[in-house]
């Protein structure tokens, strides 16, 4: 046998294992350390301009409305949620009817819809605010600042949830519906069952932006001088000279309040079926 019959006779040396890689951090594991790691960055940043911690203590109670204003009405955060909240209920009712009008086959449903859309998506809620609590007075009517703030953010998103409603409604082809009646069932059972569980898909994520929007826009009722976060926060920054202080400390406390809307937002498109862009599986 010759040595390189030899050679080939002789086993293989085996070669040495590939050493197991260690498992890669889960996706949402490594979205929230870097959310850490930019908030500590944040208040790191923030610990180098030397804030008066102790005036952002004993302002913190009224600003988050645990204190109740000197006419004995709610003010800071409270009040903040209190005008969002009855803003959202009248603005989604409002943009129910007018997304109706604007399906409509009426050509005066449809065009009072359609008038109404246009106007208060076409001019600034500022000049709304201003119109509905300055200007109508001249004509003896005279609101409220909590009503006219109210209506103000209530007409003007009302205006563009309307459009979002009425997108999600014709998403639905319309052989669905007509299927659904052949059946014998109402227009009424048809709108509930079979079109508005497919349309609140499309709804849902626009309509939880919007509503975020208005939280933070709700602050322009400060203009009427209602006791909100941002009354608060420019009130308390001008009398002490401390406006850093007061003004981070709002918008901290918008931001909170923004990601808890996020949260319910992100629940409710689990709920219908329609999370992060993907069907629920």
């Amino acid at each position: 046998m010759s040595a390189d019959d030899a050679a080939l006779a002789l086993p293989a040396k085996a070669e040495p294992e590939a050493p197991i890689a260690a498992p890669a951090l889960g996706f949402r594991t490594q979205v929230w350390l870097t959310w850490v790691s930019l908030l500590l960055f944040l208040l790191g940043g923030l610990g180098h301009l030397g804030l008066d911690y102790g005036l952002i203590g004993a302002r913190l109670p009224f600003l988050l409305g645990l204190r109740l204003s000197p006419s004995g009405f709610v003010q800071g955060v409270v009040l903040t949620l209190f005008v969002t909240a009855l803003s959202m209920s009248a603005a989604l009712a409002l943009a129910v009817l007018t997304a109706l009008g604007r399906t409509s086959r009426n050509p005066v449903a449809f065009a009072v819809a359609t008038f109404y859309a246009s106007f208060f998506r076409g001019t600034p809620l500022l000049v709304q605010v201003l119109l509905i609590y300055l200007a109508l007075p001249q004509f003896g009517i005279v609101l409220s600042a909590l009503t006219s703030g109210v209506m103000a953010l209530s007409l003007n998103y009302a205006a563009y949830l309307a459009e979002t409603i009425r997108a999600g409604l014709s998403s639905v082809p319309r052989g669905q519906r007509e299927a659904a009646e052949a059946l014998g069932l109402s227009k009424l059972c048809v709108g509930m069952l079979i079109v508005a569980p497919q349309a609140m898909r499309i709804i849902i994520p626009p309509a939880g932006a919007q509503f975020v929007s208005m939280l933070k826009d709700s602050s322009l009722v400060s203009l009427m001088g209602l006791w909100e976060l941002n009354f608060l926060a420019q009130s308390y920054g001008r009398s002490t000279y401390h406006y850093m202080e007061m003004l981070l400390t709002a918008a901290f406390l918008y931001w909170a309040l923004s990601i808890v809307f996020e949260m319910v937002q992100h629940r409710l498109e689990v709920r219908f079926g329609r999370a992060d862009g993907a069907p629920k599986a």
